[in-house]
């Protein structure tokens, strides 16, 4: 794995490969028939602190960058990109408090991490995906209150969450602007789950509806200033897609590791098939893509921990590797043959999880509209 990472690092990812290896691989083949929520692999990695690695040092963090991160989170994805999504997802709902909330909001939420539990971010509606300008949640000011309504769906770690960055509309007049960013922590009356998402893939991860009726929040839940969320919200993403492309990364690494394992013991022709020329140049390619994807994630984060400009390169790192996770597993598969298209077998799964990597956190369309904007301008 060709991240340059600290030496705690280094000591880290050798106890989480080791822990992946002994507690998730091969645990999660069970969860993705079942679409069960493994609750009991979540439990022993929060027990390693495998959930908190985001949270700053100054909140009682580890401390480490977040290209350190980086090569913690592809391993646990090269073993399941579900369980890797819902680490990543649970930092991704502390985002909006560490870009815009108060002290004391930052300390609350990463002490509910640090406790154990987990984040959600909540911006996409029934009726507001790609736009997400278009959501009709609300939030009414009542005195030193907010009361909110609406329901926010595909909410990764929805039912499990400990605290949710949920946007709402606090003036429908302002459009855009109009939107604010509130905290608000699980089991709050007004605030429910729906059923948890039959997904196609990622089935360790827990995806489902918030829905919030008539939901009464403090005053003090607000983060930032009324109007502000719809901007905290992409500053959130920009941030989070990165994070996305490291997981796609690990995907890809798992079809590689895969194809050059089976292709070294399946014998045709008297030979194993990884002698054959054909072979060696799809893991060539294979690897050329992954390797070039891991980079970009490596640079838009650094350019994140040196407080450059990057979100061009978190469009990039998240749009590339999205798209070359599902190339890569395909091609995992072609190396299997048939045995590649069976259950029996681990790559089918890999193109599966691979899917939504070109989907969620911004298409891959829309990466492509915010790579556009950055390089020829508006």
């Amino acid at each position: 794995m060709a991240y340059l990472i600290s030496e705690e690092a280094q000591d880290l990812l050798a106890d989480v490969k080791k822990f992946c290896e002994n507690e998730v691989k091969e645990q999660c083949k069970e969860y993705d028939v079942t679409g069960e929520w493994p609750k009991e692999i979540y439990d022993k990695a929060i027990e390693q602190g495998y959930h908190a690695l985001e949270v700053p040092e100054e909140f009682g963090g580890p401390g480490l960058s977040r290209v350190d991160i980086a090569a913690l989170l592809e391993e646990m994805a090269i073993a399941d990109a579900g369980f890797a999504t819902t680490i990543s997802a649970s930092g991704l709902g502390m985002k909006p408090v560490l870009i815009s909330g108060s002290q004391e909001q930052k300390q609350r939420v990463a002490d509910l991490i640090l406790e154990g539990g987990f984040g959600a971010f909540c911006l996409t509606e029934p009726g507001a995906g790609s736009d997400a300008s278009a959501g009709k949640t609300t939030a009414v000011k009542d005195g030193d209150s907010y009361i909110l309504n609406g329901r926010k769906c595909f909410i990764t770690n929805g039912a499990v969450a400990s605290f949710y960055c949920i946007t709402a509309m606090t003036d429908k007049t302002k459009g855009v602007k109009g939107i604010s960013m509130f905290l608000v922590e699980a089991g709050t009356p007004g605030l429910s789950t729906g059923n948890h998402e039959n997904k196609m893939g990622i089935r360790t991860s827990n995806t489902c509806d918030v829905v919030l009726e008539d939901c009464r929040i403090p005053a003090s839940a607000l983060v930032g200033k009324e109007g502000e969320g719809f901007a905290i919200a992409m500053k959130t993403l920009d941030q989070a897609r990165t994070w996305m492309g490291c997981i796609a990364t690990g995907i890809a690494q798992r079809g590689i590791n895969e194809a050059i394992a089976y292709g070294k013991e399946r014998i045709q022709f008297g030979k194993p098939v990884i002698k054959n020329q054909a072979l060696q140049f799809k893991i060539a390619d294979m690897e050329i893509k992954t390797e070039t994807a891991r980079q970009m994630v490596a640079h838009a984060l650094t350019k994140m921990d040196l407080g450059l400009p990057f979100a061009k390169e978190s469009a990039i790192a998240k749009c590339y590797a999205g798209d070359i996770a599902m190339e890569v597993a395909s091609e995992a598969i072609q190396v299997f043959g048939g045995y590649g298209y069976s259950r029996e077998y681990p790559v089918e799964k890999l193109i599966r999880d691979a899917k939504i990597f070109q989907i969620f956190e911004g298409t891959n369309e829309i990466q492509r509209i915010v790579i556009a904007n950055n390089v020829i301008g508006r």
